[in-house]
């Protein structure tokens, strides 16, 4: 009998990758609090912006795949949250706007993630309540000041570009590192999407500086 995603039923393919039932746990290293889920936004806790630490791992049937699909949701995960939570505390309309595109562009990447690879993440990381997050904004919008409703704007633009080129220059790194094969087009397809993302807020941002 053909195998089933344990989470949506749906059958899987021979060389599917099925990450539904492969939990972490981490313990908030401030706080104490635990959490429960494939990945987290940043490796921070939600209520105080503390690190959370692994207490608890998973087994996977194919775990270099699992790593590379964990790894990839985990930065669009990060990416995500930063739009969401940057767009929230913003007053200038244009930034607003812009935030919003981004972070529901990343909500429908995850979304294809979570469907080829049958993550199933938890609805809470993509639709928190107004409190939850925001333990982490002290620290991700350092330096960035949002009282400002035009000078913040090219902080918040270059903050997210470095995020997208870090994560651009991992994927490709990794690429780099590996024989031929499925594991490096992989990491290869990923880095392209990266690339795209770069491009578009390097675009967006010149044309908010009148460059």
């Amino acid at each position: 009998m053909p195998a089933k995603c344990p989470k949506c039923h749906s059958t899987l393919e021979d060389d599917s990758i099925c990450c539904a039932d492969y939990r972490h746990t981490w313990k908030c290293a401030s706080c104490g609090k635990l959490t429960t889920g494939f990945v987290v936004p940043y490796g921070r806790c939600y209520l105080c912006g503390g690190r959370l630490e692994v207490v608890e791992g998973y087994r996977s049937p194919d775990p270099e795949k699992t790593r590379i699909v964990e790894e990839a949701v985990q930065f669009e995960l990060d990416m995500y949250s930063f739009y969401r939570l940057a767009k929230d505390r913003t007053s200038n309309e244009k930034l607003r706007e812009l935030l919003e595109d981004m972070y529901l562009k990343e909500k429908e990447h995850i979304a294809e993630l979570e469907s080829k690879y049958h993550v199933h993440l938890d609805a809470e990381l993509l639709d928190p309540s107004r409190e939850a997050g925001q333990g982490l904004t002290g620290w991700l919008f350092e330096g960035i000041d949002f009282e400002d409703a035009e000078g913040h704007v090219l902080g918040v633009f270059d903050k997210a570009i470095e995020m997208e080129r870090r994560t651009r220059d991992r994927f490709l790194a990794r690429a780099q590192s590996l024989p031929p094969g499925p594991q490096k087009e992989l990491y290869r397809e990923l880095a392209a999407e990266e690339e795209d993302h770069v491009a578009m807020l390097e675009t967006e941002r010149a044309i908010y500086a009148g460059e």
